[in-house]
């Protein structure tokens, strides 16, 4: 690849940099700017209502579940009409809550059915200094101007069959904005260039998948980049497979086959740890240890773990401890990060789409009939607070400054504590 501009390899090592300075002013990824669902801000509220601690509550038009991301004084995310054939940007005031802007990105004629939880908007977009990238799976991708809101580059080619409807978010590392494309019919990993759309590397999926049948063949996951003696790898969780990639040419490192697809579940990393979660049917979830090469086998797992995994909220790591939430009946989970051994188990009830937020030593853990709870995170279990508002959560709670702010499905709120 030396056609890449030397400035990209700059730019890789300035990333983390340039978002931990930014972070009382950005949310740049659904994740947050560490992509790991945690924040240094302290002076969060444990506890809010419709009436208490809610600076302002702005209704949201159409239907989406994406995760706000922030940059500055913009709160960005994506939308879509209940049919799927308006696919739009919402901009955002952060200190008013005013929608600033709605930006039509696609029109889609015949939008294929979805899965009744999803939305045509869930991939989450991301977000840097003048540009907001949006997602649509197979419908679309592209760039906007933060500042005018116009659509610098779309494309609207790289076609999958979801089945379920679009959900993995993209990635942005330095002058690269990378897709996760599996679909019942195509698998591949894509990175395109962000100031004019066009394909810097495509990556196919190396594990035959022609002996399983179509619906086993797709996945949802969004990828992860992790640093591995010094280069950047991209981490991603596929059907049949988890796979490491040289994040800068697409180039495969390493794979690791496992039986699971569908698979939703962002990997987590600690260091030179590595958590995996293998989707559906019964989900798994698998500890490595970095760096890795080639075909891996079972002999260099860490450990594995298989009760009350969930499938689809991403989980959290402090403290040397694991936390996670099942989608269905809220059972949270703390594992030790090391042996993989249970600390404790507690069921919290509701259903869990939406990713913990991890802040101050607290977890934040919202449902989809509208509740928060807030738990320590800790060694034994203790819960600190719960909340409810009026509409469930499918998007993550993000953070900026000492405020949160939570998208229901069908409002944005800003939540702070009163003074």
């Amino acid at each position: 690849m030396s056609h890449l501009p030397k400035l990209l390899l700059l730019l890789v090592l300035l990333v983390s940099t340039s978002v931990l300075v930014a972070e009382d002013n950005a949310w740049p990824d659904f994740r947050g700017p560490r992509f790991d669902g945690s924040s240094t801000s302290t002076g969060l509220p444990t506890e809010w209502s419709e009436t208490k601690n809610i600076t302002w509550k702005t209704a949201l038009p159409g239907k989406g579940w994406s995760t706000p991301v922030i940059w500055g004084d913009q709160i960005w995310m994506t939308t879509a009409t209940e049919d799927g054939k308006k696919l739009s940007a919402l901009c955002v005031d952060k200190a008013s809550g005013k929608i600033q802007r709605e930006i039509l990105v696609f029109e889609v004629a015949e939008p294929e059915p979805i899965n009744a939880t999803n939305s045509y908007a869930s991939p989450s977009a991301v977000i840097e200094a003048g540009r907001v990238y949006v997602h649509f799976g197979t419908y679309g991708t592209a760039a906007i101007d933060t500042a005018t809101g116009a659509i610098l580059w779309k494309r609207d080619d790289m076609k999958l069959d979801h089945k379920e409807g679009p959900g993995s978010s993209p990635l942005l590392l330095g002058n690269l904005l990378i897709v996760t494309c599996d679909g019942m019919d195509v698998q591949y990993v894509a990175a395109l260039d962000t100031t004019t759309g066009k394909t810097v590397w495509k990556t196919d999926r190396s594990i035959d998948l022609s002996g399983f049948d179509a619906d086993l063949r797709k996945a949802y996951a969004t990828p992860l980049i992790v640093t591995v003696d010094g280069k950047p790898q991209l981490i991603s969780t596929a059907a049949h497979a988890a796979y490491g990639y040289d994040a800068l040419t697409g180039k495969e490192l390493w794979r690791l086959p496992y039986k699971g697809f569908s698979n939703v579940i962002r990997p987590v990393a600690v260091r030179d740890q590595l958590i995996l979660n293998t989707g559906y049917v019964k989900a798994n979830w698998i500890s490595l240890k970095l760096p890795l090469a080639g075909a891996i086998d079972e002999a260099s797992i860490g450990w594995q773990h298989a009760t009350a995994v969930p499938t689809k909220p991403t989980s959290v790591a402090a403290n040397g401890l694991f936390f996670s939430i099942t989608d269905r009946g809220g059972v949270a989970t703390c594992l030790d990060l090391v042996t993989g051994e249970n600390v404790w188990t507690e069921r919290l009830g509701g259903n869990f789409s939406s990713s913990p937020l991890l802040a101050e030593d607290r977890i934040y853990l919202c449902d989809q009939e509208g509740n928060t709870t807030v738990i320590k995170a800790a060694g034994t279990f203790e819960k600190i607070a719960s909340s409810t508002l009026a509409a469930g959560t499918m998007a993550s709670p993000v953070v900026s400054g000492k405020a949160i702010y939570l998208r229901t499905t069908e409002a944005l709120y800003r939540i702070e504590q009163a003074p």
